[in-house]
């Protein structure tokens, strides 16, 4: 599958703006990973970050997070997707569905995932909430501050530290790549 196939797979599951903003910006994050860990699957991962929400207006995840993954995997076979290495990855980036991560593209969906929405969180108190705006000094900052963003999972994003990078490395590489993109994501 390439990255056209998947975006129109993507397109045709979700709709919600906030949804598909958040895949592009943790594809933009997973391919920056890559650039660092797998050179040679750049496009890969960042089909993983694509697609790793797929079913997220597919499912009753708010009620009972176990079936968040596993119904992305359903919907891909669906669409004649037979590919078990992302089926994994999608899975690994919610441990409560059951599968626990392994291996370097695991950890970083996993990691990337929180880290997209707390990037995005930090950009939204700034006066313009522009991504150019933040800096990596007021990232670490409110990471340590267990109120801002709550939602995030810092446990997840320190998990990036199984791949070999730190989590400086995983906010410097979110910084980047979403900046990177900023007009897209509305930052």
């Amino acid at each position: 599958m390439n990255r056209e196939q998947a975006h129109d797979i993507l397109m045709k599951y979700m709709k919600g703006e906030n949804y598909i903003t958040h895949s592009y910006a943790v594809e933009a994050i997973m391919k920056g990973l890559a650039k660092r860990l797998a050179p040679e699957q750049v496009e890969y991962w960042g089909i993983v970050g694509l697609l790793h929400d797929l079913d997220e207006e597919q499912c009753d995840w708010e009620h009972d997070m176990s079936v968040h993954g596993p119904t992305s995997v359903e919907i891909l076979k669906k669409e004649g997707i037979d590919d078990p290495v992302l089926f994994d990855a999608i899975k690994a980036h919610n441990p409560k569905c059951g599968m626990k991560a392994k291996t370097n593209l695991q950890y970083a969906v996993l990691a990337a995932d929180p880290m997209s929405g707390f990037i995005k969180a930090v950009a939204q108190i700034y006066p313009d909430k522009k991504i150019a705006s933040v800096k990596h000094k007021s990232v670490l900052k409110r990471f340590n501050e267990a109120r801002f963003a709550k939602g995030a999972n810092r446990d997840y994003m320190e998990m990036i530290e199984f791949t070999g990078l730190s989590l400086d490395d995983l906010i410097d590489i979110a910084l980047e790549e979403m900046g990177a993109i900023a007009d897209v994501l509305g930052l």
